[in-house]
């Protein structure tokens, strides 16, 4: 609601009504190429000591194999969800 009336006030009250178009730059973190490497470290065997891979596993993975440089166990879930593959 502050921002309404900010807008209001700085812009005028048709500006303050219209709903702004939101202007999300979301980048890549994983190309192609690295999100199937992702996938088929995700379908193999898990590193000894772990019964399964975990989503911070598999991230710090990826960036030991030199697919990224840095990736969150986040980006790493939601390429799994994209492929509907799940860990389990």
């Amino acid at each position: 609601m502050e921002r309404v009336r900010q807008r209001f006030v700085e812009e005028s009250l048709d500006n303050a009504l219209e709903k702004r178009q939101r202007h999300s730059l979301k980048l890549r973190r994983l190309d192609g190429e690295a999100e199937a490497h992702l996938v088929a470290t995700a379908c193999s065997n898990p590193p000894e000591g772990y019964s399964r891979w975990t989503l911070r596993l598999l991230a710090d993975q990826i960036v030991t194999l030199g697919y990224v440089e840095s990736i969150s166990h986040e980006s790493v879930r939601q390429v799994l969800k994209k492929t509907n593959l799940s860990l389990g």
